[in-house]
């Protein structure tokens, strides 16, 4: 007899994610936007905050006060944090969302290293808390600033803005550190004034939709985790591509450079995700213990598994070197390729690439899958599996196989097995990935952010490479010129080469392809 199925309401489900234990913030809550002036604040976090507001995600009531050090009025302070919130032409609904968000937000200007400051700021979270109806008093700071005031901002938050009737959060931005002692020194001023409870330490590519979806991908499919091991897997590439240079950011970008901007944190958080044994279950502690786990199997990057490049002017395009604010005689790379190796029983042996650049020919983010070759005898030349995660743009998950050729013929042909999200879920709106971190924070949820000792492993990883490229442990590398608008260094190829990759026949072309060009 068979047995009735689950309730379809309920297939599907992850308990674990929806454990009674995180703590909502659902009233009586203020958001702190510090650094409310900046470029980051008004093009991210603003944005996602209104999103989130539209979709009935805010706590009931929530104020929202921007701080800088900007002295500007409410109107010119409206102006800015709306200037990047997309409204439709002719959409009531919206425009009378925007003045709605804009009456709920005010602003309050200080310094970054003074008391009397963060006194004046907490009078106005006091006098907002004074209308509440209940003794609870929630605070949320959100550090949209530089590394070079997290500390004392952390400080003064702490001594003059923590409520003692509510839960305190604070959310703070990358870069965490430029090497590992400075990530230390970081990590221990930031735990003497908030514990690792309060602490959400964002890496936005955590809150990218595809990157959310590997751990349902990996572990809800078992076609797919049978051959997640070094038995069927190749090589694996992660990839970071940006079609525009510094653009005048070059002083900034010089400082830190492509792998701390990239490498160091976005494409090693998706490796550790790709990598990681199947956790307990998808509570935030289980998954952060099984990341840390696989980060700690991966030595120091060698010098002979890197490969550097810097962009030159070309097709109209000037070069990094032409940006006025870089240094003349700069060498920092714009371009980076390096080799990670895991030293564990599932990964033993497989190379995984990670690869980020800008000024290239194209805007993406993909991770890509290259599985070993068929047994030969039977077929010649034939191209290999592959599994496809492209995160953006136009999220994507597909799984290039072999196939007959359609009609008379028996030969084999690259095809894929395709889920464009676009396609497949026609009226789905895919949250930005801000948006998504902002409530997990308010959620208290530490799924998708960054740990303590995660990232103590990450710069482990990092630091021996980033002074060698610093000049730190003897002269610095050259990195080798690529043109603007160009796929990169040409010596890219080689270097993936020599770890196994092999490039599908040259005819095949995502997502159509003319059969009478094979």
């Amino acid at each position: 007899m068979a047995t009735a199925g689950r309730p379809r309401a309920m297939s599907g489900t992850i308990p674990s994610m929806e454990s009674s234990a995180h703590e909502a913030l659902k009233d009586n809550t203020v958001i702190v936007v510090l650094g409310a002036s900046g470029d980051l604040a008004k093009k991210k976090t603003y944005p996602a905050l209104f999103g989130l507001y539209r979709m009935g995600f805010l706590p009931r009531d929530v104020k929202i006060v921007g701080y800088a050090r900007t002295k500007m009025d409410d109107a010119e302070y409206h102006k800015r944090i709306t200037s990047y919130i997309k409204v439709p032409d002719g959409d009531d609904d919206a425009k009378a969302a925007v003045e709605a968000f804009k009456a709920f937000s005010s602003y309050v200007s200080g310094g970054y290293e003074d008391s009397p400051s963060f006194e004046n700021l907490n009078k106005t979270l006091e006098q907002i808390e004074s209308n509440y109806q209940s003794k609870e008093r929630n605070r949320l700071f959100y550090l949209a600033l530089p590394p070079s005031v997290f500390i004392p901002v952390a400080q003064h938050l702490k001594e003059q803005c923590y409520s003692k009737d509510g839960k305190n959060r604070i959310i703070v931005e990358k870069p965490f550190g430029k090497d590992l002692e400075s990530c230390r020194v970081l990590l221990s001023s930031l735990k003497q004034h908030w514990t690792e409870d309060e602490t959400f330490r964002i890496d936005h590519y955590l809150g990218k939709e595809m990157v959310k979806n590997i751990l349902v991908l990996r572990f809800a499919n078992i076609a797919l985790n049978a051959a997640w091991d070094k038995n069927s897997i190749s090589n694996v590439q992660i990839t970071f591509k940006e079609p525009f240079g510094t653009e005048g950011r070059g002083g900034y970008f010089d400082e830190f450079g492509v792998i701390r901007d990239i490498l160091q944190n976005h494409l090693l958080q998706v490796l550790s995700i790709i990598t990681m044994e199947r956790p307990v279950s998808f509570s935030a502690e289980d998954i952060r213990d099984e990341k840390v786990k696989v980060l700690r199997a991966i030595p120091p990057i060698e010098r002979n598994d890197t490969l550097l490049g810097q962009y030159v002017a070309a097709n109209g395009k000037p070069g990094y070197l032409d940006d006025d604010t870089v240094p003349h005689n700069s060498v920092c790379p714009t371009y980076a390729a390096t080799t990670l190796w895991i030293h564990n029983p599932r990964w033993e042996g497989v190379p995984f690439i990670l690869k980020a650049g800008k000024a290239l020919n194209e805007a993406k983010v993909e991770v890509r899958i290259q599985f070993k070759d068929v047994t030969q005898g039977i077929f010649k030349d034939i191209s290999r599996n592959e599994l496809v995660l492209r995160v953006q743009p136009s999220e994507a998950v597909y799984l290039k196989l072999n196939t007959k050729t359609p009609g008379l013929n028996t030969r084999a042909i690259p095809t894929e097995m395709d889920l464009t999200y676009k396609r497949r879920f026609t009226e789905a709106k895919i949250p930005e990935a801000y948006e998504a971190l902002i409530l997990d924070a308010l959620r208290g949820d530490h799924s998708n952010f960054v740990r303590d000792d995660e990232l103590d492993v990450a710069w482990k990883i990092f630091t021996p490479i980033l002074h060698w490229i610093d000049g730190k442990s003897g002269p610095a590398p050259k990195p080798v010129p690529y043109p603007y608008g160009s796929r990169g260094p040409k010596e890219l190829d080689s270097f993936i080469a020599k770890y196994g990759f092999k490039r599908t026949v040259a005819d095949y072309t995502w997502p159509t392809m003319n059969i009478s060009a094979l």
